[in-house]
């Protein structure tokens, strides 16, 4: 079955988003190779993520450039999921991460919209039980 692999993410610098993401938010620098001309191919990942990522991708170009911080029309694009929201939250927050809002309890779970270092919209989002159980049926089925 296919699986959803890198998703690209534009940055004005390679090492200032790296170290956001790896010193921030606790990603992995899964690699790091020069493709020459000043390109790299960067790849970063939650802990324990064994098929997904975040290709960070230097923007070249005005219409790249201005697409850097508002890839998605101001929407939240990216979802990330933990298993503790409550030490997550409180890490990240201690590392500078600035959040939009207070966490909130939803019918889904936890849930609080932080901006990445460019002004791009996340969700750290802890789901409650019955929805972690419906995503492990959902996989199996089909």
């Amino acid at each position: 079955m296919a699986h959803l692999g890198l998703t690209a993410l534009l940055v004005h610098d390679y090492d200032e988003a790296i170290a956001f993401y790896r010193d921030a938010l606790g990603f992995a620098l899964v690699e790091d190779t020069a493709l020459g001309g000043g390109k790299r191919w960067v790849v970063v990942a939650p802990p324990g993520a064994r098929e997904s990522g975040l290709l960070l991708a230097r923007a070249v170009g005005a219409g790249q450039e201005a697409r850097v911080g508002d890839q998605t029309g101001g929407r939240v694009g990216w979802f990330l999921n933990t298993e503790d929201f409550a030490r997550d939250h409180a890490r990240m927050r201690a590392a500078g991460v600035v959040f939009e809002e207070p966490p909130r309890h939803e019918p889904y779970g936890t849930v609080a919209v932080f901006r990445d270092l460019y002004g791009n919209r996340w969700d750290l989002i802890q789901l409650d039980g019955s929805r972690e159980r419906d995503a492990e049926g959902a996989e199996g089925a089909g």
